[in-house]
C-alpha cells in the first residue's frame, strides 16, 4: 500500500499536481504551508543551518568534517552542534509562539542566500532572516524586524538548545569589558557523544542604535538566557540581530575562546556590514552561473541544485562533501563517498576551481592513511575507503560489503586528480601533489588486477556501482575507472617527462571487459539480465569516454535504461539524459533530465531526495547528476586532456537559450541557440 501511494506521489509531482508555490524571480522559492515541511539548508561549506517550520529557530546546526561515534561501538558519525539560534520573544507578557500567528510564510533567496520568514501577531508584523555567513564560515546570523500595530513592550530571550546526544552542557553569560568597552556575550559548551569532540558557541545581540540593557535569567538549575527589553512605538519598525559561531576542537585547540572571539568581532562589526560581506562573497560565487531562456521551473530547479552545491562546499578548506551535504548528520552519517569525485565535483570544477580543489585536497591529506589500507589487504599502492570520515580510514559498518569490496572509488579519486590538471593546467600542483597520488593509484591497480591465460586482466570480487551484484568478477564500471585512472597516471607522467612502470600500460590496454551475443556489455562477466541499482555500464560512455561512438553507447543505453531500478538514486538517470543529449535525442534527454530529479523533490521548496520514493533531503549527490546534465549533456562540455572544450550542444525543444556563465580557470561564457 505505501509504495502504490508513493508511486502515485511521485506521478503527481509529475504532472505538477503538487506544486511549490515560486515567485516570478527565478531566484526565490516560497511557501506558505508548513504541512510536510523538508528545511532548506543555510550552509557556507563550514557550518550547516538546517531551516524549521517553527518560529526562530533551526532543526539541526551540521559541523562539515567534525565526527564522533554513532554510539560506543558504533561507525562515525557528523556531528551537530549546539544550537545557538532560539529566540524566545514577547510582546506584552505573551509569548509568540506558532499557535498565535497568522499569515506565516517563507521565501528562500538563493542569489543572496538567506531565508526570509513572515509572520503577524495582533500587536505585530514579524520579519526575520536566516544567513550561514558566508564572509565569516563558523557564524551563522538571524535579523529580526519588528512593526508594531500598536505601543508595546519587547521582550526578547535567546537560549542554547542541545541536541540529546551532547554531554557536559552548559551555558554561561559573559560582560566581557575592554577599558569603557562592554561586551556581551553568552557561550554555550558540551562534549560530543563519546568525548570526542569539544563543541563551543557564543551568541551576540547586534543593534542599529543604542544597545539595550542585556541581561542573563535562569531558566533551570545550570542553564542561562541571554535577553533584553525595549519599549516600541507604533508603526516605527525596530531591528536587531543574534550571531553565534559555532566552534570545535577539530578546529580549534580552544574552541571556546575562538568562538568568543568570533562573536566579539560581530558585535564590534555590526548587522550591515556582516549581511554586505556574505552578499559580497555570494555574489562572487554567481558569477558562475547557469542561464536558460524559456524554461523559468528549470531554471528554479538548476539554480536550487546550484545554490545547495556552493552551500555545501568550501574554498581552501581541506574539506569534501558528504552525499547530503551540510543537511543532516544521518544521512550515510556525513561520511564522503564516489558521490562527491563522480558527481558533486565535475560542476564544482568547471564553476570553482577552489572549491573542487579542497575535494582533491581532502584525498591528497589522507593518502598515507589510504596507502596502509592498500598493504593491509596485500596490495601495492592506496587504497582509499569507501566511506571516508575525518580519520581517512574506512567508515563503513563492518557488517556492509561495500566497505570492503567496493574499490572503483580509488579509480574515481585518480581521475579527479586528472582532471583538476587538465582544467588548472597546474604543473607545480601535478608535480608537488596530484602525481604521488596518481602514481599510487595505478600501482594499486596493477596489484590489484590478475593477469588471465590469454593475456588479459581482470578484477575480481568487487562491488560495483551496481550494488545489487556483490563480489563479482569483472564488474564493468570498476575495469572502465581502472583502466581510465591508469591513463590518467601514464599521462601525468608524460606531462613530467617522468618514467613509468610499463605495467600500467599494459593492465589498461588488456583490462577485460564481457559482451553478450548483440555487442552489449554485460554489467559483470556472469550478468545475465538483473536489474541493476544504478547507472554501470552506461558511466562507460559517459564520464569515462570508453564507449563513446555512437553505435555502442547506443546499444547500451537502449538496452541498460530499462533496467535501472525504479527506486535508485537519481543520478542514474542523469547519465541516460546526458548520453541521448550525445546522441542528438533531445526530447528523450529532456525526459530523462526531468526524471532524475522531479520525482525526488520535497515541499516545500524542492529540496531533493536520493530517491522518487525516500525522504532523506537534501540529496547533493543528485544535485551533482542534474548539473552535469546541464553542463556535459545540453551545453556540450567536455573536459579534455586539452582543457574544457565545448561541442555538439543540444537543447530541449522549448528552451530558447542556454547560457553557462564563468567556466573554467578563465571564466568564460558558452552559450547554446
Amino acid at each position: 500500500m505505501k509504495k502504490h501511494y508513493l508511486n502515485l506521489v511521485a506521478f503527481l509531482i509529475l504532472l505538477g499536481l503538487f506544486s511549490f508555490k515560486v515567485t516570478a524571480q527565478t531566484w526565490e522559492i516560497s511557501t506558505n504551508s508548513r504541512d510536510n515541511y523538508n528545511g532548506v539548508t543555510l550552509a557556507n561549506g563550514r557550518i550547516g543551518l538546517v531551516s524549521s517550520s517553527r518560529l526562530f529557530t533551526v532543526t539541526d546546526i551540521v559541523l562539515n568534517g567534525v565526527y564522533d561515534r554513532e554510539s560506543p561501538e558504533g561507525v562515525s558519525r557528523i556531528v551537530r552542534g549546539p544550537n545557538f539560534t532560539n529566540l524566545q520573544i514577547s510582546i506584552d507578557g505573551k509569548q509568540i509562539s506558532d499557535n498565535n500567528i497568522t499569515n506565516w510564510n517563507q521565501c528562500l533567496n538563493m542569489k543572496e542566500a538567506y531565508l526570509q520568514t513572515n509572520a503577524e501577531t495582533d500587536k505585530a508584523k514579524i520579519s526575520y532572516s536566516l544567513r550561514a555567513l558566508r564572509n565569516l564560515p563558523y557564524m551563522g546570523m538571524i535579523v529580526v524586524e519588528i512593526t508594531p500595530k500598536t505601543d508595546l513592550l519587547l521582550n526578547v530571550n535567546n537560549l542554547t538548545e542541545f541536541p540529546e546526544e551532547l554531554n557536559n552542557t552548559k551555558t554561561q553569560y559573559k560582560l566581557l569589558k575592554d577599558a569603557d568597552i562592554e561586551l556581551p556575550v553568552y557561550t554555550s559548551q558540551a562534549k560530543s557523544r563519546t568525548f570526542m569532540q569539544d563543541l563551543s558557541t557564543c551568541t551576540a545581540f547586534l543593534f542599529d542604535d543604542k544597545r539595550p540593557l542585556i541581561e542573563t535569567i535562569y531558566t533551570a538549575s545550570h542553564y542561562q538566557a541571554m535577553g533584553f527589553k525595549k519599549e516600541l512605538k507604533k508603526n516605527e519598525k525596530y531591528r536587531f540581530a543574534l550571531v553565534g559561531a559555532v566552534c570545535s576542537s577539530r578546529n580549534f585547540v580552544n574552541p571556546k575562546d575562538e568562538a568568543e572571539r568570533m562573536a566579539v568581532f560581530a558585535l564590534q562589526s555590526g548587522i550591515d556590514y556582516l549581511i554586505s560581506g556574505h552578499n559580497r562573497e555570494w555574489n562572487r560565487l554567481w558569477q558562475s552561473d547557469i542561464v536558460i531562456e524559456g524554461d523559468d521551473e528549470a531554471q528554479r530547479d538548476i539554480r536550487l541544485a546550484l545554490y545547495n552545491l556552493y552551500s555545501f562546499a568550501g574554498e581552501n578548506t581541506r574539506l569534501s562533501i558528504p552525499p547530503m551535504g551540510l543537511s543532516t548528520v544521518t544521512g550515510y552519517n556525513g561520511h564522503v563517498f564516489w558521490d562527491t569525485e563522480l558527481w558533486m565535483y565535475p560542476p564544482l570544477l568547471l564553476f570553482n576551481s577552489e572549491m573542487a580543489r579542497s575535494c582533491i585536497d581532502y584525498r591528497y591529506d589522507r593518502l598515507p592513511i589510504a596507502m596502509q589500507r592498500a598493504s593491509m589487504f596485500g596490495y601495492k599502492g592506496c587504497m582509499y575507503p569507501w566511506e571516508s570520515d575525518d580519520s581517512g580510514e574506512e567508515a563503513t559498518p563492518t557488517w556492509c560489503l561495500t566497505g570492503t569490496f567496493e574499490h572503483h572509488i580509488t579509480a574515481d579519486i585518480g581521475i579527479a586528480f586528472w582532471n583538476y590538471y587538465c582544467v588548472s593546467k597546474d604543473v607545480k600542483w601535478l608535480k608537488d601533489e596530484g602525481y604521488t597520488v596518481l602514481k599510487n593509484v595505478a600501482d594499486f591497480w596493477v596489484s590489484r588486477a590478475e593477469k588471465n591465460s590469454d593475456g588479459s586482466y581482470s578484477i575480481k570480487n568487487v562491488v560495483g556501482a551496481n550494488e545489487f551484484a556483490p563480489n563479482v568478477d569483472d564488474n564493468a564500471f570498476t575495469n572502465g575507472s581502472a583502466k581510465t585512472a591508469l591513463e590518467c597516471a601514464i599521462k601525468a607522467a608524460k606531462v613530467l617527462k617522468l618514467d613509468y612502470d610499463k605495467r600500467w600500460k599494459e593492465v589498461a590496454d588488456n583490462i577485460c571487459f564481457h559482451y553478450m551475443e548483440d555487442g552489449v556489455m554485460k554489467e559483470n562477466s556472469k550478468y545475465a539480465g538483473e536489474i541493476i541499482k544504478q547507472a554501470d555500464v552506461n558511466l562507460l560512455s559517459y564520464p569515462l569516454n570508453i564507449l563513446s561512438d555512437k553505435h555502442n553507447m547506443k546499444i547500451n543505453l537502449d538496452y541498460y535504461s530499462k533496467k535501472i531500478y525504479e527506486d535508485g538514486p537519481a543520478m542514474g538517470n542523469a547519465i541516460l539524459a546526458i548520453l541521448y543529449a550525445k546522441l542528438g535525442d533531445a526530447e528523450n534527454a529532456y525526459e530523462f533530465f526531468k526524471k532524475s530529479y522531479q520525482p525526488n523533490k520535497r515541499t516545500p521548496f524542492g529540496v531533493l531526495s536520493e530517491s522518487a520514493f525516500s525522504n532523506n533531503p537534501y540529496f547533493c549527490t543528485g544535485a551533482g547528476g542534474l548539473l552535469q546534465t546541464i553542463l556535459f549533456g545540453f551545453g556540450g562540455l567536455s573536459i579534455t586532456d586539452n582543457g574544457i572544450i565545448q561541442q555538439d550542444a543540444i537543447l530541449p525543444p522549448h528552451w530558447k537559450s542556454l547560457t553557462l556563465k564563468g567556466i573554467g580557470i578563465d571564466k568564460k561564457t558558452y552559450t547554446v541557440k
